[in-house]
């Protein structure tokens, strides 16, 4: 057993919500007196914590039980630990990014100003995240002393009764929770979150004491009624966050109060008021229909995947049978009618929604799938695989995990270089010199940056890649799910509490065979559920040497029950086909085109691999995949198998600025080029601009 101290809050009196400092407004008033609040958690819980939530399939792994050994994974989880993370301390921690700075300034250690966006305490909050996952797997005692001296200063920038702002803290015309566009809930809810990862690590509870402080006084503002603070969580952060904090305190307040941001959204008239000034409102911050009421995406398309990600957490816990109907229905519409075959999602930049509301970096009307302009904030992409991830806790179904894949393998990795230090905001599926001007853009660019003032992106890839180890297997009702492929080791317990530990082994996902071997594990029969994925139609899979008599269907989890001993071996096959895919016939804008596929990568062709001064405009290819030919180059973009066949290039296209023009029989060149993973690109020509294009315009035999 645990036990904390916190600051305890009680008769918490809601009177304004301006700083007494700054304003002549009475605040609230709190009891400061100590006590201690009890803690009854292992303090190794899973990444997400569902481990005693009573209405999941699967539940979550312990941090650090599965280690990468070697590997597509275990070389990005390498990179993030001796680049991604390092590079990112520094930008953080010094005048770039300023984010620890904000910090000492509001703890009094250090003369200055604000400086970055309003969110950039989250932004640091992640990075500390993805800094304790890197700790879990190495237990490098350095980065721990080195997240305690940033908690240290944390907590000296905290006021006393739990606020923590400091975008507000340092201007002195702000007011506390006066406008929802300064972004406190989503910094709280990367606090808390960040906050309980630390501890589950750790077992220290120095920063868990800053989250629950912190919650405290989020719970005294914020379980009311009334609208001046019923319309303010619209960064939807704050409920995963207070799930997490609930599932690690077992205080009930914490998930009523992330129940209560669920419920007030859709409860108030859609209006301006001086709390909304300066930001969208309606469907961009999807208020205009009640949660348990919808059907469709809406909205910018980080709010709204957090939000969906943190209903899933609340389902999680209270089994509400119209929250997991809503759920299903938003999966459903974002998986089959507004996700690219990237899995990024968030179609545009500006638009409107179906309402007709403004929105901005989001969704919008379904099979609208712009290629050149498609937003795809790396952000959304990567709350995409999260809200698929809970789904899959939920139901236990292999869908969810194809969706996680495709995300990570794709559009999440596309947001970085493969050296871990220059980063993508939005991910286009086709880019074209001149098409834009990037001048009049403030997250697009034509090539990665060393740093994005708008900085949410790269901490939240960072840690996604830190942690997805956490990803790569579940705990079902009576054995273990194999949800990710990597060669690792696995040594965790099953549900009823018996020992269990596998090696993975596989060059997986550029070669298609999986061998799984037991080392340890109960004498008793229990499950072994192994995914097949969606595009491996043709797996079969092994026991010991022998076809497992049990059904194989892609799309599902196949489940092996049988009385395990050690050295038993499981084999999967899966068939790495190259596939041409098409878009549903109502995507407009990729008619007549397709998509090179090879298991879960989905390929690209740049300029880099074409004849110079050849635009990606001319580039057609022929109906026929048998024609392409993949090859693993140990020494190409990291290690990649990339994929070469003939395209046929446009020699007659005419060069005019007129809109309509005839045109006659094209005239044709043929071409071998390179194909490459399309989260591979733009690594080449020194940085300069790369034309490329995902789907191209096939000729049929």
């Amino acid at each position: 057993m645990k036990h904390i101290t916190i600051l305890a809050f009680s008769a918490l009196v809601l009177a304004s919500c301006g700083q007494k400092e700054k304003t002549n407004d009475t605040v609230i008033t709190a009891n400061t007196e100590s006590k201690d609040l009890a803690l009854n958690l292992d303090p190794n819980a899973g990444i997400i914590n569902n481990a005693n939530s009573p209405h999941v399939a699967f539940k979550s792994i312990d941090m650090g039980d599965c280690q990468w050994t070697e590997g597509f994974w275990a070389d990005k989880f390498k990179i993030a630990e001796t680049k991604m993370v390092p590079y990112m301390r520094s930008l953080l921690t010094g005048d770039t990014g300023h984010a620890l700075n904000n910090f000492k300034i509001a703890a009094g250690l250090k003369d200055g100003e604000h400086k970055g966006m309003h969110w950039h305490d989250g932004d640091f909050y992640k990075f500390m995240e993805a800094t304790m996952y890197v700790y879990a797997q190495n237990k490098d005692e350095a980065l721990l002393k080195e997240i305690d001296s940033y908690i240290d200063i944390i907590g000296k920038a905290q006021e006393k009764d739990g606020y923590l702002q400091t975008q507000i803290q340092l201007n002195e015309d702000r007011s506390r929770y006066e406008n929802r566009k300064f972004h406190e809930m989503y910094n709280s809810g990367h606090l808390l979150t960040s906050a309980c990862i630390h501890y589950r690590i750790t077992g220290q509870t120095n920063f868990l004491d800053i989250a629950v402080k912190h919650a405290d006084l989020l719970y005294s503002l914020f379980m009311t009624d009334d609208e001046r603070y019923g319309r303010f969580g619209f960064n939807q952060t704050q409920i995963m966050g207070l799930v997490e904090l609930y599932r690690t305190t077992k205080d009930k307040r914490y998930l009523e109060l992330a129940e209560k941001f669920i419920n007030n959204r859709g409860a108030y008239k859609v209006a301006e008021t001086p709390e909304t000034k300066g930001y969208p409102i309606g469907d961009m911050v999807q208020e205009r229909t009640p949660l348990r009421k919808s059907d469709e995406a809406v909205g910018h398309a980080v709010l709204a995947l957090y939000y969906y990600a943190g209903a899933a957490d609340v389902y999680a816990e209270t089994g509400e049978q119209a929250l997991i109907d809503a759920l299903d229905k938003l999966w459903m519409n974002v998986a089959l009618k507004k996700m690219y075959v990237t899995g990024a999602v968030g179609q545009t930049h500006y638009g409107a929604s179906t309402n007709r509301d403004k929105i901005e970096e989001g969704f919008i009307d379904e099979y609208m799938m712009p290629n050149m302009t498609a937003y795809n904030e790396t952000c959304a992409n990567v709350c995409n695989s999260m809200f698929s991830y809970r789904m899959l806790g939920v139901h236990g179904e292999s869908k969810y995990a194809d969706i996680m894949e495709t995300v990570l393998y794709n559009s999440a990795l596309s947001g970085i270089n493969l050296e871990g230090d220059r980063y993508y905001y939005a991910n286009p599926l086709r880019v074209i010199h001149g098409s834009r001007d990037y001048d009049k853009m403030n997250t697009e660019f034509p090539t990665r940056q060393a740093y994005l003032d708008c900085f949410c992106c790269p901490p939240n890839l960072v840690r996604t890649i830190a942690k997805v180890s956490g990803w790569a297997y579940s705990k079902s009702k009576n054995g273990i799910a194999v949800n990710l492929y990597g060669g690792n080791t696995l040594k965790t317990t099953l549900t009823d509490g018996s020992k269990i530990e596998l090696k993975q082994e596989t060059a997986y996902p550029w070669n298609g065979d999986v061998k799984i071997t037991m080392q340890e594990c109960k004498n008793t029969p229990f499950d072994m559920l192994v995914r097949i994925p969606d595009w491996a139609e043709g797996t079969k899979v092994f026991v010991n040497g022998k076809e497992a008599e049990v059904s194989v269907k892609a799309g599902e989890f196949t489940t092996i029950n049988r009385e395990w001993k050690k050295d038993d071996v499981i084999r999967i096959a899966m068939p790495l086909d190259i596939n041409f895919v098409e878009g549903h016939e109502r995507i407009e804008e990729v008619r007549n085109q397709v998509a090179i596929k090879r298991g879960p990568l989905v390929y690209c062709v740049e300029s880099a691999d074409l004849p110079k001064d050849t635009s990606i405009l001319d580039v057609f290819i022929k109906g026929d995949a048998s024609q392409l030919k993949s090859e693993y180059r140990p020494d190409f973009l990291g290690g990649v198998s990339a994929i070469t066949g003939n395209v046929l290039l446009r020699k007659d296209a005419a060069k005019t600025d007129k809109m309509y023009h005839k045109v006659n029989k094209p005239q044709w060149e043929k071409y071998n080029t390179t194909f490459v993973p399309y989260y591979a690109w733009s690594n080449r020509n020194n940085e300069k601009e790369s034309e490329m294009t995902v789907f191209l315009p096939v000729v049929w035999e």
